[in-house]
């Protein structure tokens, strides 16, 4: 498994309020990049399309309540790969977010997909800053 993580975002909403927010998919939306179609949610689950690339299916694969929830990729998805967003108290209104993406690649899509896999749980920590703090 090759392990991509995120730059760690200061967030000015409590580990709670994260936690539950990123518990639900249907709110998961907000973080996707535009080329993200098709989305489909429900409370545990998605499916969406990578505008030229895949489909992609995840669920919820653990949560340690206010501090770790995890998804994993299921179905017809193209790629093995896991998603974790680490959460940790910072204050009472406060917290910090690390994402990894833990993904199983073959030599050759390691040496494509690395840098685009990095800058995806780069911008998906900035979005949820901006959606968590808008």
């Amino acid at each position: 498994m090759t392990n991509f993580t995120s730059q760690g975002v200061d967030l000015e909403k409590s580990a709670d309020f994260i936690f539950f927010f990123l518990s639900d998919f249907n709110h998961f939306e907000k973080l996707m990049p535009e080329q993200v179609t098709n989305w489909k949610s429900t409370n545990e689950g998605c499916s969406f399309t990578i505008q030229g690339m895949a489909n992609i299916e995840m669920v919820i694969d653990t949560k340690v309540e206010f501090t770790k929830i995890s998804y994993k990729s299921v179905g017809s998805s193209p790629l093995n790969f896991n998603l974790e967003f680490n959460i940790e108290t910072k204050g009472q209104i406060s917290s910090r977010v690390v994402i990894h993406l833990n993904a199983d690649l073959n030599p050759m899509l390691k040496m494509m997909a690395s840098r685009p896999l990095q800058n995806f749980v780069n911008m998906l920590a900035g979005k949820l800053k901006e959606v968590a703090e808008g």
